[in-house]
């Protein structure tokens, strides 16, 4: 479900979902039914015969897209969570048509052909943030643990909506409303003890410091923090002796999220965010891939290739 849930916030940080539709739903999802209902979501019903239950649904995926591109003009975007080759042609007929393509899916499943095909892909891994949590600093506070923890599932959100907005490094304060309710509908900020939106924002940047609010008296914008010249925090290194132990806590927060195998890209990604000076030779290897074999020989994870020849790990 978590999964899931991380997916339509991406797609819902974009825009709204005018039309959701499943394929392949069983019984065996029952847990997915309340976040399908109240997205609005429809299941495609497929009946289930011999060996090509897969491409019948593959087939009437592909009808249904077309015949919504061609229906319908104020969808002008799709979403893929898949990462499928067959499905290619279909990436193609929707670009012709000056539709944006957006492809999800887990690394281990990726196609190289779909996933340049598509305007973007995002893997499932880095959709649902399954990196270690950065330390923080920590400072007396008033605060209960309850309201702790829902300022910071709020502050993670609007800063997971300011990365995604890189194209023009900061938001207006309404316009970043507009889209925290698309992601959260009973979001209301006297629940967090503020009359204001602008109070609300104020106040988690002064609090948590992911977050800039500028107020010039006619627009309040909000853009990420600069951190980098921040003395408050050292910027934490990655060394010989404590570089298992990093590596470890990441594994762990795949498994966590219910990813059994993972591209090493992923893994290198998500450990550059934690350790922005990482680097192999720092800790005692000349390539990545040997870092793996070092992990693999600890007993953390297995070297696999794929039909692709494409390295992958599987979680232990």
């Amino acid at each position: 479900m978590a999964t899931l849930k991380s997916i339509l916030e991406k797609v819902k940080i974009r825009g709204d979902i005018l039309l959701g539709k499943v394929y392949g739903y069983t019984d065996k999802f029952d847990d997915l039914k309340e976040v399908l209902l109240s997205n609005t979501f429809t299941v495609v019903p497929s009946l289930r015969y011999g060996i090509s239950q897969k491409n019948n649904a593959d087939i009437q995926l592909v009808i249904d897209a077309l015949q919504v591109a061609y229906e319908n003009e104020l969808i002008d975007s799709f979403c893929i969570v898949s990462g499928d080759s067959d499905y290619v042609p279909l990436v193609g007929r929707l670009k012709s048509m000056g539709k944006f393509v957006l492809g999800i899916s887990r690394s281990e499943a990726a196609s190289n052909i779909f996933i340049n095909a598509c305007n973007e892909f995002q893997f499932l891994e880095s959709v649902g943030k399954r990196n270690v949590e950065k330390a923080r600093s920590k400072q007396k506070s008033s605060y209960t643990n309850e309201e702790m923890a829902d300022e910071s599932e709020l502050n993670k959100l609007l800063t997971t909506v300011l990365e995604e907005r890189t194209d023009r490094g900061e938001m207006y304060a309404s316009e970043l409303k507009g889209t925290l309710l698309r992601l959260r509908p009973d979001f209301n900020e006297k629940a967090y003890g503020c009359a204001t939106f602008y109070k609300l924002l104020t106040k988690l940047a002064n609090r948590f410091g992911d977050l800039k609010v500028q107020n010039d008296n006619y627009n309040v914008m909000v853009s990420l923090a600069n951190t980098s010249d921040s003395s408050e925090e050292a910027i934490p290194q990655l060394t010989r002796d404590n570089w298992r132990e990093a590596f470890a806590a990441q594994i762990k927060a795949y498994k966590e999220g219910g990813f059994d195998r993972v591209n090493p890209s992923i893994l290198k990604a998500d450990i550059i965010t934690a350790y922005p000076d990482f680097n192999e030779r720092a800790i005692g290897f000349k390539r990545f891939s040997d870092v793996m074999k070092q992990l693999e020989k600890d007993g953390l994870l297995v070297v696999e290739m794929d039909e692709q020849n494409t390295m992958l790990i599987k979680l232990l």
